[in-house]
């Protein structure tokens, strides 16, 4: 594999968060009773009309504008096949004048990945094969279920930037986070609302891009990678072996570490395109662009740096709390005068831990413990048990550690602890006036249990220091 390069373009179908399907007014939910959430229209029945759902248009193009995509008029074509997953035998999508084009996401890391396009179509129905572990070939019978036809996606198709499973996992992990951030998706992909289609192919570095064969609805980070990998290699061992790549589409075995063969890759030609007579282009005006751009949130590179510069602090615990959706808690603490190594460390540890109870915390609850341990009113571990009851039940910090009885050793108090454990402890503390830091620790455990943990470990480390004419 070190003599090849894998070349990778994405496919991310993404189910729009609307309250009803594209084209009718059919709710858009998932897990009701098979073909309960149906109607004349998208069942495509006859004299049935499609009525474009407003709602739809603008998450697509608040998608669009988070990838940096022009956002011009576009018109929905009939794609035409013969399938039982779409009942009227077409799929109403968007073909050469697509809403949102040329666009880009910049990956944690830096590396930017070109967007081809992300336009609007219908999702399908969802075949269920039973028998022969769900593979059509070897099913005793199909069940049907068209709850899905009809809601409203975005295809948004990258292009073929990327190199590594690796880098696979971490543009649709980024895309997945802005898709969420502007609410257009939930981005639960193991409901099928994020679905995946991997274009994988293999070359000599220098050499024009080899045949690429289409991995379909992959639907976990974890089969993206693993798909990928295989694939490649499957490719290079043909190469290798004298062999040629089909165009194919291709499908993942999770259980077998597989890809299967499907079928042959249409072109464009097979689907027959041609112009949906039943509606009328879209054409966004400048108004209607500016209103929603102006309700995109901050979207999560830009929270990212945002918190970068306030904590002057980046890479994984930044990406990670970012993620976690916890840096509003960092950056209002930090704002609110905490130490933002302190915030930092709460919300990646304590607050991280216990997500399920955010509802409870407050940002100005997080910030006032954050700062009472920043200023020496908490000791780290007072403040963690504070925190903890916060999250548990909320309530007021300051309440909260009185009824504890967690209150700040007054300086005086911590100076005849210190006599007391220095005295008790001459060969230790001749040790620590020579040199040997390590000895600070028993030191510092030694006034923790005089002060039953009141005491405040930098306070004692600071003071340790004085006396012995250290600071």
């Amino acid at each position: 594999m070190s003599e090849w390069e894998t070349v990778i373009g994405l496919e991310v179908h993404c189910e729009l968060r609307t309250a009803t399907k594209l084209f009718c007014g059919c709710r858009n939910e998932f897990g009701a009773e098979p073909n309960t959430l149906v109607c004349p229209v998208c069942l495509g029945l006859p004299g049935s009309l499609p009525v474009l759902n407003r709602q739809a248009v603008e998450l697509a193009m608040g998608i669009g504008l988070a990838l940096h995509c022009q956002v011009k008029p576009s018109v929905f074509h009939r794609k035409n096949y013969f399938y039982p997953d779409m009942p009227k035998d077409y799929q109403v999508s968007q073909y050469d004048e697509p809403i949102n084009v040329e666009g880009w996401l910049e990956l944690p890391d830096g590396f930017r990945v070109g967007i081809v396009r992300a336009h609007m179509e219908e999702d399908t129905g969802k075949i269920t094969h039973v028998g022969g572990g769900g593979r059509i070939h070897e099913a005793a019978h199909s069940l049907i279920d068209y709850n899905r036809a009809g809601v409203p996606l975005v295809e948004i198709v990258s292009a073929p930037d990327l190199r590594s499973a690796e880098g696979a996992r971490a543009y649709v992990s980024e895309l997945r986070s802005i898709l969420v951030a502007t609410g257009a998706s939930d981005g639960k992909m193991e409901e099928g609302s994020l679905r995946v289609d991997a274009n994988v192919s293999v070359r000599r570095p220098g050499e024009p891009f080899g045949t690429r064969c289409e991995i379909k609805n992959l639907n976990s980070l974890r089969s993206l990678g693993r798909a990928i990998e295989h694939e490649a290699e499957r490719q290079v061992g043909v190469l290798e072996a004298g062999g040629t790549i089909a165009q194919e589409t291709r499908h993942w075995d999770e259980a077998a570490g597989r890809t299967l063969s499907g079928r042959t890759k249409e072109q464009s030609e097979d689907y027959r395109y041609f112009q949906e007579p039943d509606l009328v282009p879209v054409a966004p005006d400048d108004d209607w662009l500016t209103g929603v751009a102006a309700r995109l949130p901050l979207l999560p590179a830009a929270r990212r740096d945002r918190l970068a510069e306030v904590t002057s602090m980046a890479g994984t615990e930044v990406a990670t709390l970012v993620e976690l959706g916890l840096d509003d808690l960092v950056v209002e603490a930090v704002g609110a005068g905490a130490e933002a190594r302190v915030a930092v460390n709460r919300a990646a540890n304590e607050v991280a831990a216990n997500l399920s109870g955010l509802g409870n915390l407050t940002s100005a609850s997080f910030a006032k413990v954050v700062r009472m341990e920043s200023t020496g009113k908490l000791t780290p571990t007072q403040a963690k048990a504070v925190l903890a009851e916060l999250l548990a039940s909320g309530g007021d910090p300051e309440e909260v550690a009185r009824d504890r009885g967690f209150e700040a050793l007054a300086e005086d108090a911590l100076a005849g602890v210190i006599d007391k454990v220095v005295a008790d402890n001459p060969s230790e503390w001749e040790r620590y006036v020579g040199g040997d830091d390590k000895v600070v620790q028993f030191f510092t455990g030694q006034v923790m249990k005089q002060t039953q943990g009141k005491a405040n470990g930098a306070a004692v480390a600071a003071a340790l220091r004085a006396r012995a004419g250290r600071s």
